[in-house]
């Protein structure tokens, strides 16, 4: 399996990100292959300043760096030789399983679009987020960012999405989909939410069990999947982000709060384009850049993408 990482990429890059890729290397496989998109001699002086073997790695040299600020389209335009750019054209020529970065988000998202493309028959790719549950296990919310708006179609499609995701990554074979509204009943909610409803209820794609409220999201006996537009998901994503700082400046040490922490999870993948792509926070430390690489590795050892295309292959 070969895993590509943008070493570049992060507000803490790329220090935090070599320290990333050596800690996630002592959870791989013989057989998993790090390939490093960077500076060469940056990367490889930050390995020995660690102690790592720079040949245990491999190194695909890209001296320019999307920055956090820059313009997205532009950027994939005006800087061919950066990692992010780099990596994506690895990605699309079959040269790497997966890619990921904690970098410009925006730009990832072009790169994506671009370079992967969407499957076809996926109306808009979604982002997806795992949050914990009180049974050890995690539930899915997507989207959390890229869509602020959707159309009950496009929702419709994220149950499908979601449902997939949880069936070949975390193999729960009858995932429930559940959609966030602002009650239980049918008769609940915006005009899209109504919409979204009536198209979900009795759907043969996925199990869908309702319409679910914010206070329900966590538990795990209710739903597995949470299907909502981009503008809302993000607010409850970074509402959670908050809640977990929160805890902490309490001085509340609990198991279960612990989870909540955004380094656990390391990444989130963009669900609907054709190749396996995990966007990491921007501010992601080493452990969740270690995180971001085993998630992309569960991602492609799931066979996601290839998951996804088969599905809507109607031919």
């Amino acid at each position: 399996m070969r895993i590509g990482i943008d070493i570049m990429g992060g507000d803490f890059a790329p220090g935090v990100c070599v320290k990333g890729a050596i800690l996630a290397g002592q959870h791989l496989e013989t057989d998993d292959q790090l390939i490093l998109f960077g500076h060469n001699e940056t990367i490889r002086e930050l390995l020995h300043k660690e102690g790592a073997d720079p040949d245990e790695f491999s190194i695909v040299h890209a001296p320019e760096i999307i920055h956090m600020q820059d313009y997205p389209s532009r950027a994939f335009v005006k800087k061919a030789k950066a990692s992010m750019v780099v990596g994506f054209r690895y990605l699309a020529k079959g040269e790497i399983d997966g890619f990921a970065s904690a970098g410009n988000t925006g730009a990832m998202f072009v790169g994506a679009m671009q370079n992967i493309k969407p499957i076809p028959g996926v109306l808009r790719p979604a982002i997806a987020a795992c949050y914990p549950t009180l049974n050890g296990k995690s539930n899915l919310i997507l989207d959390v960012g890229l869509n602020p708006d959707s159309k009950p179609d496009v929702l419709y499609q994220y149950g499908q999405l979601g449902s997939l995701y949880f069936r070949h990554v975390n193999q729960v074979e009858n995932p429930k989909v559940g959609l966030l509204n602002i009650g239980q009943e049918s008769g609940k909610g915006n005009l899209v939410s109504k919409s979204a409803y009536e198209l979900m209820n009795e759907s043969p794609d996925f199990n869908f069990i309702g319409n679910i409220e914010g206070n329900q999201i966590f538990e795990h006996d209710t739903v597995d999947v949470v299907v909502t537009d981009g503008f809302t998901g993000n607010i409850v994503l970074k509402q959670t982000e908050a809640f977990y700082e929160l805890i902490k400046k309490r001085g509340i040490d609990d198991d279960y709060f612990n989870r909540l922490n955004f380094e656990n999870y390391g990444g989130t993948p963009i669900l609907g384009v054709d190749g396996n792509v995990v966007i990491g926070h921007g501010i992601s430390n080493e452990k969740s850049i270690a995180n971001m690489i085993l998630k992309t590795k569960q991602i492609i050892k799931g066979k996601l993408s290839s998951q996804i295309k088969a599905f809507y292959d109607y031919d």
